[in-house]
C-alpha cells in the first residue's frame, strides 16, 4: 500500500555500492601494477601500444562515473524514505489494516494470511498462542496455490470463545498429492486499528497501531475512521434548547 522505500533497502543499495567502489579501488592498484611492470618490461623495438593502453584507462575511468552516478541514485533513494514518513503523518486518525508478524485477537476474530506455490490435496492451519500451544486447528477448503487468507473466530478447538487482546500466530502445512509438503511462504497476521503516531527513530518510518510500531510499509488499506453518531453540533443543541424554551412558555 505504502510507495515509501524503507530503509533496509537503502542499506542495500549503499553495501552494494561500497562494495563496488573497494572492488575497483583494488582492481585499480592491480591495473596500476601490472602496467607499470608491463612498461618496465616492454620490448624496445616493439613498445606498447599507446592506443590500447589509453583505453583501458578510459574504461577504468566510465566505471569510476559510474560509481557517482550511482551515489546519485542512492540520495534520491533516500529522499524516498522522507516521502513515507509524510506518508505516514497522513495517516494520524485513520483507521488502517497493516499485515505483522502476528495478529491480536479483537472483536473475537483474527485474520491470517500465507502464499503457497502450488495447489495442495491436505491443508492444515494451526493457530498458536503467545507460548506457541495450538490452540485451533483449521481444515480450509481452498487449496489452490496462489495467496490465502484465513479468518479464525477466536474459538478454541473445545468451542471456548477466547479473550480479545491475546497475540496469535500460524503454522501451515501443506501436502500434494505425492504425499510430498509444499512449503507455505509469506505467513503473516493482520493488525487493525486507529493509528495514533509516526515513528523514524530507526530510520524507517513505522506507524503507531494499538500502541504498537509497524512499518508503513506493511500498511495494506487505509479508512476514514467514520464519525459518532451521538457527537451533537453547536447549532443542533442550541436548537434543541430553543424548543424547549418555547414549549415552556407556550
Amino acid at each position: 500500500m505504502a510507495s515509501a522505500v524503507s530503509s533496509q533497502n537503502t542499506s542495500s543499495v549503499l553495501d552494494k555500492i561500497n562494495n563496488s567502489r573497494t572492488s575497483l579501488a583494488n582492481n585499480e592498484q592491480t591495473f596500476l601494477k601490472l602496467l607499470t611492470v608491463q612498461l618496465k618490461n616492454q620490448d624496445p623495438l616493439s613498445p606498447t601500444d599507446t592506443t590500447q593502453m589509453t583505453s583501458q584507462i578510459t574504461q577504468m575511468t566510465g566505471v569510476e562515473q559510474q560509481l557517482v552516478t550511482n551515489d546519485l541514485l542512492a540520495a534520491l533513494v533516500g529522499m524516498n524514505t522522507g516521502t513515507g514518513l509524510s506518508e505516514g503523518v497522513n495517516m494520524i486518525g485513520k483507521q488502517v489494516t497493516a499485515t505483522t508478524d502476528n495478529s491480536t485477537l479483537k472483536d473475537g476474530k483474527a485474520v491470517f494470511s500465507w502464499s503457497q506455490p502450488g495447489g495442495s490435496t491436505s491443508l492444515t492451519v494451526e493457530v498458536k498462542n503467545a507460548a506457541g500451544k495450538v490452540v485451533r486447528t483449521l481444515k480450509p477448503d481452498d487449496q489452490k496455490s496462489g495467496d490465502h487468507t484465513i479468518t479464525w473466530d477466536g474459538k478454541d478447538d473445545s468451542g471456548a470463545q477466547l479473550e480479545n487482546g491475546g497475540v496469535y500466530t500460524i503454522a501451515v502445512t501443506a501436502k500434494g498429492a505425492d504425499g510430498k509438503e509444499i512449503k507455505a511462504t509469506n505467513i503473516k497476521g493482520r493488525t487493525e486499528g486507529v493509528v495514533t503516531a509516526v515513528d523514524n527513530s530507526t530510520g524507517s518510518p513505522q506507524v503507531i497501531i494499538n500502541g504498537k510500531p509497524v512499518p508503513i510499509d506493511n500498511v495494506i488499506g487505509v479508512t476514514a475512521v467514520a464519525a459518532n453518531s451521538d457527537t451533537k453540533t453547536d447549532d443542533q443543541t442550541d436548537t434543541k434548547t430553543d424548543d424547549k424554551t418555547e414549549d415552556k412558555a407556550a
